[in-house]
């Protein structure tokens, strides 16, 4: 006979339940009316178990259609008395055809009912094995037995427990096994994977496993199936840190400076301000010096770019050496010539280390001084040097723009990509063009009807509108566009009537170019400007086009309304997680409710992203938050960098989104312009989640997915974040308030438009900050704005649906809740909702208050179990842990796709198998609707006859029967005992399904 095999492994935090803050967890699996459950761990909310529950599969083909049921429990008093702990089903159709294909799958644990606070996990492997022979155990006398034999050994009395507990201790090398059915006696003892006879020593402790004897009464395994997503890898999940920042600290001694960088540690640097030289002696036998400044301090040495034929230079270079890594007591200030074999010595300037004096900001700038430069012997000699020389902190205003000492190895131009800046998108406003009409188009042949569009071009924004055949040299279209324009409006919109002559060819009727600083801004919502007629001109090209120009007396006409649109906020990303819900115009915006602060603190176990340039990453993150991005310093060659920076952006709705990305530096050690910075991960934390003045500290997992490697953890970040309200009443009525500004309700634009406007939108952005320095290339912007988040993909087309059967579940667990009370599972429970219905009914008053009073409580009890870490990606809601290679390939093909014929036609096939699957839910919806509405329709003059008589019958039954007495008969029949119900549906569902709907009407 075959045999079911189910390992219960372990299960992490559970919910206590002993009223001391732990559990005596023990798990009971039922399989086909055949129950069996684990020993019981005291006082572990992370028990390991390690035990193997066997089951008898009678039938092997209709193992898909059963349902393993897992329940873990908390053990009261021995067995007697139980708490639920939380529960798993798994449909047979999900288990592996052998074991070799099993692997350990974690299942959060299932509520059991609505309102049941349920938490944690368990570990389970299964798999069938269809060899009796493999499982086949005779009872003998070193102790193997059967399961019967252990049925009711819950009850036993304690002495029998002591004889069992000391036979086990005599016989703890051997392996026993227990079944739920018994054995014959002609089979010899199993031999498990991972557990061993005679030679082979025992890998895990004999388990005994007891049959509950109560079982045999319970009912049967549901029918209905929850769909278990395995938890996610604890790998991927946030880990909470305490680093010493002065806000954890607080303010007292030395830390009392750190107030302002309160959210990062401090990191001490040496400051080496090379301002200019004057009077430095000629060099070379020409009479020229080309001088330059060499910085040193132990192995570390920063220059400074030689200046030509100057004695009296000017560099204004600061260098920045880190006190962690400082090799040294002595720094060395020394002036060179620049010459073509050995450059030449000009002069020195040394500093004790001891005696650099310390600067903390928000104090001045320390000034420089002049200091006279020395030979090698230490005399004074020839030429001076404006130095300045402190120890500071990350805080110093010069620390972005300062040459550091771990970036020596890299040249001066490839310098700029390392250093940290704060970036702004360009403002952006929706440009609504409005086409009307035209008049007098005069076609280039005379006599040929004309069939005109009109060309609306904005930069690399092309719309056009349909063709209209102008029988009277008139067309009329009153289409409208939209586009998107940035500020400074340095734009043009090329406006041009063509003429289709041909397929594929059209004639340039006129042409109009209009500035768009010109075009009137809009801020009322309630009027449009007025429209206005425009001259076309003739295309010329050639010489004298200007005199052709004035000889023009003529012209065509166009009817246009245009107007740039301060109203609207430009979405630039998605409105999901957007980042900023502001108008564009400055006078329509609402003052900040409050302050967000980021510390970028350091990141961990990065892995190396430059295989071919010695295993190293060159790290840095980027943060955008509202229409302010910021970029940190780029650490070089580790691949734990500490960056300790932090950031500030106002708050002007709680219900916005920061995303921070982490990328490699692909445009240093002499790289090409073309290549491009390879992501590493990126966080997204809504604000809304995070509690007002509370310090946030955590790591946060880096995950990336590729086609090749699938979801890759590449590293962790460490962010402290503070979110402070500084106006509450204001935070408090943004949640009444519409999350888009007004102009998006009272003219709203359609989705798809959107859509379209919402990529343009990014290009602009894109392309405006790629040209900054150091440049956020587009690769860049492109994956913190999430380009192609609108595009399909099957993984996020999973990760929606169990969203939604999420969702669901509630409503899920209400109906069995109602089915439970109806059909007296718990006569006690239903006896309560009795007396509760009845009370409603008699003092109808108390219902609204009931309800409102109920969530109060629940809000209130859920309180405890509130979320104590900020959101992050979570890869098991992503479907990302487990997603199929070809589902990601499909994911990250281009549109189009670039792919061969065969692999597109499979991937065609495999969406046409998922669509169809999702018709029919589709279809089937529309027909119970369509039901609904053949009732009064006469479509079924028979069904509406009988529904309008029995209404008839039921208004004068209702209206002569006071409705309390109504409702009373009616909930007193829903909630009928078992015994007066019958297996058969109700009369209603079976009136409903007969109903006629229209999907016989299909072809």
């Amino acid at each position: 006979m075959a045999k079911l095999v189910v390992e219960i492994l372990d299960a992490s935090d559970l919910m206590p339940k002993d009223g001391q803050g732990s559990a005596s967890p023990f798990v009971e699996v039922d399989f086909d009316k055949q129950p069996l459950r684990t020993q019981t761990k005291h006082k572990d909310l992370n028990p390991t178990w390690n035990e193997k529950l066997v089951f008898d599969i009678n039938n092997p083909r209709d193992l898909p259609n059963k349902t393993i049921d897992v329940v873990v429990y908390n053990d009261r008093k021995g067995g007697h008395h139980k708490n639920f702990l939380g529960r798993v089903r798994i449909s047979g159709a999900s288990l592996p055809s052998s074991e070799s294909q099993a692997t350990v799958q974690r299942y959060p644990l299932d509520k059991r009912g609505l309102f049941s606070h349920i938490k944690g996990d368990i570990a389970l492997r299964m798999y069938p094995v269809l060899e009796a022979s493999s499982f086949f155990v005779a009872p003998n006398e070193n102790g193997v037995e059967s399961a019967e034999s252990r049925v009711g050994a819950d009850h036993k009395a304690n002495d029998e427990e002591e004889v069992y507990e000391k036979k086990k201790k005599k016989k703890e090398k051997e392996v026993k096994t227990f079944h739920s059915i018994g054995t014959g006696s002609a089979a010899p003892p199993p031999v498990f994977p991972g557990f061993g006879f005679g030679g082979n020593q025992m890998k895990e402790n004999p388990v005994a496993v007891e049959t509950r004897s109560d079982f045999a009464r319970a009912a049967g395994p549901s029918a209905a199936m929850h769909m278990q997503i395995p938890r996610q890898n604890p790998e991927f999940g946030l880990v909470e840190t305490r680093p010493p920042v002065a806000a954890r600290m607080g303010y007292r001694g030395a830390n009392k400076t750190a107030s302002t960088y309160d959210l990062v540690e401090q990191m001490h640097y040496l400051y080496v301000n090379v301002v200019k030289a004057r009077d430095l002696p000629v060099m070379d036998i020409t009479g020229s010096l080309d001088p330059y400044v060499e910085v040193k301090l132990g192995n570390y040495k920063g220059t400074t770019k030689h200046l030509e034929k100057n004695q009296n230079p000017v560099w204004n270079q600061i260098f920045a050496f880190s006190k962690e890594r400082l090799q040294s007591n002595l720094i060395e200030i020394t002036v060179k010539d620049k010459d073509i074999g050995k450059d030449d010595f000009v002069g020195r300037v040394t500093f004790e280390l001891s005696e650099v004096p310390v600067r903390v900001p928000p104090d001045s700038p320390l000034a420089p001084q002049w200091y006279k430069l020395e030979d090698k012997r230490g005399v004074k000699t020839r030429g001076e040097v404006m130095l300045a020389v402190w120890m500071g902190t990350q805080a110093d205003e010069c620390y972005p723009e300062a040459w550091h000492s771990d970036a020596h190895s890299i040249s001066h131009e490839s310098l700029a990509y390392t250093r940290s800046k704060v970036y702004f998108s360009p403002k952006l406003y929706y440009l609504r063009v409005n086409i009307i009409e035209a008049q007098d188009l005069v076609p280039w042949e005379k006599g040929r009807v004309v069939q005109a569009s009109v060309k609306i071009q904005l930069g690399n924004q092309v719309r056009a509108t349909k063709p209209f055949q102008a029988r009277s040299l008139n067309a009329g279209w009153n289409e409208e566009f939209m586009f998107v324009a940035s500020e400074p409006f340095e734009d043009f919109i090329i406006i041009s009537v063509e003429d289709r002559v041909g397929p594929g060819k059209d004639e340039i009727l006129g042409r109009l170019v209009i500035p768009i600083r010109d075009v009137p801004l809009r801020i009322d919502a309630t009027k449009l400007p007025d429209a206005r007629w425009f001259n076309l001109h003739k295309p010329y090209f050639g010489e004298g086009e200007s005199e052709k120009k004035k000889e023009i007396k003529f012209s065509s006409k166009i009817y246009l309304r245009l107007c740039l649109e301060a109203g609207y906020h430009v979405l630039d990303e998605s409105t999901h997680f957007s980042s900023d819900l502001q108008p564009s115009s400055k006078l329509l915006r609402k003052p900040n409710i409050g302050i967000l602060e980021v510390g970028i603190l350091s990141a961990q176990n990065l892995l190396p992203m430059k295989s071919k340039v010695g295993r190293t990453t060159d790290a840095y993150c980027v943060a955008k938050y509202g229409n302010k991005w910021i970029r940190t310093r780029t650490l070089l060659d580790t691949l734990a960098p500490r960056w300790n920076e932090q950031y500030t952006w106002e708050v002007y709705d709680p219900c916005t989104v920061i995303t921070i990305g982490v990328f490699d530096n692909c445009h240093i050690h002499g790289s090409k312009d073309d290549s491009r910075d390879q992501k590493i991960g990126k966080v997204r934390i809504r604000l809304s989640t995070l509690e007002t003045d509370r310090i946030y500290t955590h790591y946060y997992p880096l995950l990336v997915l590729s086609p090749s490697a699938g979801l890759k953890k590449h590293g962790e970040l460490q962010l402290a974040l503070r979110f402070t309200c500084t106006a509450w009443v204001n935070m408090v009525a943004q949640y009444g308030k519409p999350l888009l500004p007004k102009m998006h309700y009272v003219q709203p634009i359609p989705v798809l438009q959107i859509d379209a406007l919402r990529h343009q939108a990014m290009q602009i952005v894109a392309a405006r900050l790629a040209r900054a320095e150091p440049p956020l290339k587009r690769e860049i912007v492109e994956y913190m704005l999430d380009v192609d988040y609108h595009m399909f993909s099957l993984r996020r087309s999973k990760a929606n649906f169990y969203r939604m059967m999420s969702l669901l579940s509630g409503i899920t667990a209400v109906c069995k809740l109602y089915n439970d009370i109806c059909n007296w599972r718990n006569p006690v429970t239903t006896c309560l909702v009795h007396v509760l219905f009845l009370i409603l009914v008699c003092y109808p008053e108390l219902i609204l208050p009931t309800v409102f009073f109920y969530l109060f409580v629940i809000g209130v009890w859920n309180y405890r179990y509130r979320p104590r870490d900020p959101p992050h990606m979570d890869a098991r809601l992503s479907q990302a842990e487990f997603a199929h290679p070809d589902e990601l390939h499909e994911e990250f093909d281009t549109f189009p796709s670039t792919q061969p014929s065969d692999l597109v036609r499979m991937r065609y096939d495999r969406l046409r198998h998922v669509a169809g699957r999702v018709q029919t839910v589709v279809g089937d919806l529309a027909t119970q609707g369509e039901r609904a509405q053949a009732i009064l329709s006469w479509r079924d003059p028979r069904a509406t006859a009988i529904f309008l008589i029995f209404s008839l019958i039921w208004a004068v039954f209702i209206y002569i029967t006071p409705f309390q007495v109504v409702a009373v008969l009616v909930g007193l029949y829903l909630l009928r005992h078992p015994r007066f119900r019958s297996k058969m549906p109700s009369v209603p569902v079976n009136f409903f399904k007969r109903l006629p709907s229209k999907s016989d009407m299909l072809l």
